[in-house]
């Protein structure tokens, strides 16, 4: 029995960290996508300054 239990609280365990990880994926892509809309910006604002 209690192999059982400390197999279960392991799944449990593993589902909650599959959904902090999907939710620290997300969280890099959308300021990895932020970060490159940045630099596209500033080299759109630096290219219009030199002209």
């Amino acid at each position: 029995m209690a192999v059982w239990k400390l197999q279960t609280s392991n799944v449990k365990r593993l589902k909650e960290l599959e959904v902090e990880n999907r939710k620290l994926k997300q969280m890099f892509a959308e300021l990895s996508l932020k970060s490159q809309l940045q630099e596209e910006i500033i080299k759109s604002f630096s290219a219009h300054k030199g002209t």
